[in-house]
């Protein structure tokens, strides 16, 4: 089995950004967007690049992003039913939860949650990594 540990970064919040995927307890994806980003997309896209990068095999992808475990595991799918929409107003990030949610739904991927900043280890390699891409670092 493949275990992934993800983490997204942007300081200040919004402004750059970048995102890394740990594997095999090393750096292995790194990535970033153009102009001002938020963490929390950043976070979106660190999950996205495991999931692509599983291929469909099984793997465990810890996160600190309770908000993402529950935009793929519980908001998209009635979001999806009521044609992407939701009470209230637009679903920010809506280009990677209509990426992320069908690759997940599609994979054998469990999402795993973890507590940030507590000094777990690859968590914690995630978070520096991410702030290595934010700053223009790549593998």
């Amino acid at each position: 089995m493949i275990i992934y540990y993800t983490d997204g970064s942007a300081s200040p919040n919004p402004g750059p950004g970048g995102f890394s995927v740990i594997r095999d307890s090393k750096p292995h994806i790194l990535g970033s967007e153009d102009g001002d980003t938020t963490n929390i997309r950043m976070e979106g896209l660190a999950i996205l690049a495991a999931l692509e990068d599983a291929s469909g095999q099984p793997c465990e992808i810890y996160t600190d992003s309770e908000f993402w475990i529950n935009v793929i595991t519980k908001w998209a799918p009635g979001w999806e039913a009521k044609g992407w929409k939701k009470k209230g107003g637009e679903i920010k990030n809506l280009d990677i939860v209509q990426k992320v949610y069908p690759l997940h739904q599609q994979s054998q991927a469990k999402l795993i949650w973890v507590r940030g900043h507590v000094g777990t280890e690859l968590n914690e390699l995630a978070d520096v990594w991410a702030n290595k891409a934010r700053e223009g670092v790549r593998l």
